[in-house]
């Protein structure tokens, strides 16, 4: 059985925005079993000699498939999407759609959403307010490009939901309570369209019930 390595116990700031979400909700979507291994943040857990051995950088999540141990989250999903034979199109043009779609998300969209979030959180230090503003600019260039092409389309990649809509749609959370979706209409549903599937919200829900928190509280 896989075990996923995530967040137990952590910081309140932290609830709900661990990349561990991004492994679970795909095995929600996919069906696979699994068990979730809950490590404890504020206890030092990632840091433990018995983690380093599981995880080379000491981060989450990891997955272990009966000793396949695979870390960062892009290549969790899709190695669960390939295992599984889900969330990824069977020819080679289509996965090639999706794998592009990940790197995408992660690489580009996701860069500046991240730091604008530390920014907001206090995290910007000295020349942060300047910072942001190029970091906001860089991030409404990617999202004009992201409402052309959802331009009649109902997902990112393909015509069916892949690992790549769940790697989007979790870098765009980064967006937080900014307003820096809603100049972009399909986008924004977009969005709301794929946090609304009932594995993201067995994904919450899961989160919740982990950190010992009420369902509000995950954003």
């Amino acid at each position: 059985m896989i075990t996923l390595y995530g967040f137990g116990r952590v910081y309140p700031e932290m609830l709900g925005h661990g990349r561990d979400l991004r492994a679970q909700w795909a095995l929600e979507e996919i069906g696979l079993p699994y068990r979730f291994h809950a490590l404890d943040f504020i206890a030092g857990d990632l840091d433990s000699p018995a983690y380093s051995r599981v995880s080379t950088f000491r981060q989450v999540p990891v997955i272990d498939d009966d000793g396949v141990i695979v870390a960062e989250s892009g290549a969790i999903v899709l190695y669960l999407a390939e295992k599984a034979g889900k969330l990824i199109p069977a020819d080679f043009a289509g996965r090639t759609q999706v794998v592009q779609w990940c790197f995408a998300a992660l690489t580009t969209v996701e860069r500046p959403l991240s730091q604008i979030d530390g920014i907001d959180a206090g995290m910007g230090g000295v020349g942060a307010f300047e910072r942001r503003a190029v970091l906001v600019e860089d991030a409404c260039r990617w999202f004009a490009g992201l409402e052309r092409r959802l331009e009649g389309r109902e997902w990112i990649a393909c015509e069916t939901f892949t690992v790549a809509d769940i790697l989007l749609a979790t870098a765009l959370r980064q967006v937080g309570k900014t307003d820096l979706l809603e100049p972009y209409p399909q986008l924004s549903a977009y969005y709301a369209r794929a946090l609304a599937r009932p594995a993201w919200q067995r994904t919450r829900s899961l989160c919740a019930e982990r950190s010992g928190v009420l369902l509000a509280d995950i954003p």
